[in-house]
C-alpha cells in the first residue's frame, strides 16, 4: 500500500484586520474557505484532508458543505498557527507518513501543483519538500511523519518556517514557474485576487 499523506487545511485565523470571517468571504460561487476545501479534497494524492477551524467554525460549518474532510477547533487561536498543527496532527489517521500543510485564503495554490509536491516525495523521499515559486519558497509544504514531534513542539505564529530556515540541508524544492500565490489578509488582497482569478464576490466592502 501507498504511504498515506495526509493534508491540513490552515483556516482558523481570527480576520483581524478584515473586520469578518475571511474564511465566509464570497469566492466563485461559495466561499473562500469552501472553494480551498473542495480544491484540495479534490487531490488524489492526499489520502485524507483535516481542516482547523477556529472561533468562528460554528459559522463555517453552518455556511459550507464538506466533503470527506475532517472538521477539527483549534481552541488557542492566542498559540497561533503551531497550535492548528498540535490538533490537526492529533486527527491523522494514525499511519500517516506525511503531511502537506495548505492555507484556507491562499486561493493561488491549485490541487496540481500540490500533486506535484507528493510526487516529489513519493519518487524521491526527504524530510521536508516545499514549492518554489520563481525563487521564493511557500505552501504546499510537505513533512515527513519524523518531524511531527517538532511540528507538535512549536510555538507561535510562522513558527514552521523556523524548522526549514534552520535546517536548509533537509528541504527539498519543488519549481513552479509562476508568481508567488499570494493569501489574503486585507481588502485590498480579497479585491484584487477576485480580480486576478476572474472571481466574483458580493458583500465586498465598498
Amino acid at each position: 500500500m501507498d504511504k498515506i499523506v495526509s493534508g491540513l487545511i490552515l483556516a482558523a485565523g481570527a480576520s483581524t484586520r478584515l473586520g469578518q470571517p475571511k474564511q465566509l468571504l464570497p469566492f466563485k460561487g461559495t466561499t473562500l474557505v469552501g472553494w480551498t476545501v473542495h480544491q484540495f479534497e479534490s487531490c488524489s494524492s492526499l489520502d485524507e484532508v483535516v481542516v482547523v477551524l477556529g472561533t468562528s467554525a460554528d459559522e463555517v460549518r453552518k455556511q459550507v458543505k464538506f466533503g470527506r474532510s475532517k472538521i477539527v477547533k483549534n481552541l488557542a487561536i492566542g498559540d497561533g498557527c503551531s497550535a492548528s498543527y498540535r490538533v490537526g496532527i492529533e486527527a491523522f489517521h494514525p499511519k500517516t507518513e506525511a503531511m502537506v500543510v495548505l492555507l484556507g485564503d491562499q486561493p493561488g495554490v491549485t490541487p496540481v501543483i500540490v500533486e506535484q509536491v507528493v510526487s516529489a516525495w513519493k519518487v524521491n523521499g526527504g524530510k521536508i519538500v516545499l514549492a518554489n515559486y520563481q525563487g521564493r519558497k511557500g505552501h504546499p509544504m510537505l513533512f515527513a511523519r519524523e518531524l511531527f514531534d517538532q511540528l507538535v513542539g512549536l510555538h507561535g505564529d510562522k513558527a514552521v518556517w523556523k524548522i526549514v530556515d534552520q535546517h536548509p540541508d533537509w528541504v527539498r524544492e519543488v519549481t513552479i514557474d509562476r508568481p508567488y500565490p499570494r493569501d489574503i489578509n486585507t481588502w485590498e488582497d480579497y479585491k484584487s485576487i477576485l480580480a486576478e482569478e476572474g472571481a466574483t464576490g458580493e458583500d465586498t466592502k465598498k
